[in-house]
């Protein structure tokens, strides 16, 4: 294999790892509050709709992006006060969250543009273009070096920058501010921050309302960025793979970044060896595309047990009289 497929598979990596790790940090806030989110397909898959039928009215994808994102939060809301206020089971309001949006978005789809479920294809101005970094076409002749900047890390949608950004702003904010040692403390021991004079419920619909942007901004790069419009289904489990990154990471932003680029990896990989020949058998394609999936299962299976979440995880907190 050659630098430039080398290359080319790295750079598929960066951009098919980017939902996932916007979603993977979405779950991060929520369960180090101690709101256990299984709903993050729900919520991607609801703002990539919201996003698509937005953009494809006004031809306007940052109107598209800020619709995915409204439409996120408000399923975020409406999730944690089923979790939060109702006290209810954590699980089943974030399955009930993922059946909803399944369901909705193929039905308001068929009602609003009768194309299937699906919204109208985008025009220019109704998705994101990728982005040139200063000097990528002049360094670009460099060996080795200009085509990784050129090719590698420029040339990429504004959310693939957003979403690796987020990365180190979410370390800054969990482990060196108030809010994120408060956030941390509620999903550990909320009796006792409710004891320091601090609302847990209202921390917790805090963490829930960021869940709900992150959420957004994963759902509106499936319909407005990397694709060109919404599809059914288009999400297609990358927020259950991305709860398993999570899970696999420990619930840290660092080791949540390599683990959703594996899973990118992977992703990117099964594209380039669809038709491959082991001991001149050809591979099925369905076997090839499976293998994040298959990743996603042994991980769970290797590590679910080992890996210790927030104690007060998937516990309603009722404040003792």
């Amino acid at each position: 294999m050659d630098a430039a497929a080398i290359i080319s598979i790295l750079d598929a990596t960066l951009r098919l790892s980017t939902p996932l790790l916007l979603a993977c940090l979405a779950g991060l806030y929520s369960e180090r509050a101690g709101v256990f989110d299984i709903g993050l397909e729900g919520k991607m898959l609801a703002a990539a709709f919201g996003a698509g039928a937005v953009a494809a009215v006004t031809g306007s994808a940052w109107l598209g992006l800020l619709a995915g994102i409204g439409v996120s939060v408000a399923t975020a809301l409406l999730q944690g006060a089923a979790a939060i206020s109702l006290k209810g089971n954590q699980l089943i309001a974030g399955v009930a969250i993922n059946m909803l949006a399944a369901g909705l978005c193929t039905f308001l789809g068929q009602q609003w543009f009768h194309q299937g479920g699906r919204t109208p294809a985008l025009g220019p101005n109704g998705r994101f273009s990728t982005i040139d970094l200063p000097f990528a076409h002049e360094l670009s002749g460099i060996p080795i070096l200009g085509p990784i900047y050129a090719e590698l890390i420029s040339g990429h949608y504004i959310l693939v920058y957003v979403a690796f950004i987020m990365v180190p702003v979410t370390a800054y904010v969990l482990y060196r501010t108030r809010f994120g040692l408060r956030l941390r403390a509620v999903g550990e021991n909320p009796k006792a921050v409710d004891t320091a004079g601090i609302s847990v419920n209202k921390l917790r619909y805090q963490a829930v309302i960021i869940t709900g942007l992150l959420c957004g901004l994963a759902g509106a790069y499936f319909s407005i960025a990397q694709g060109s419009g919404f599809g059914n289904n288009m999400t297609a489990g990358k927020g259950f793979i991305a709860l398993a990154a999570l899970i696999f990471a420990k619930w840290k932003p660092l080791p949540a970044m390599f683990t959703c680029l594996l899973f990118g990896f992977l992703d990117a990989a099964q594209i380039r060896l669809q038709g491959a020949r082991v001991f001149d058998i050809e591979v099925p394609v369905q076997a090839i595309q499976a293998l994040p999936y298959v990743l996603t299962v042994v991980l769970l299976a290797g590590f679910i047990g080992k890996a210790v979440g927030p104690k007060a995880g998937g516990v309603p907190y009722t404040k003792e009289r």
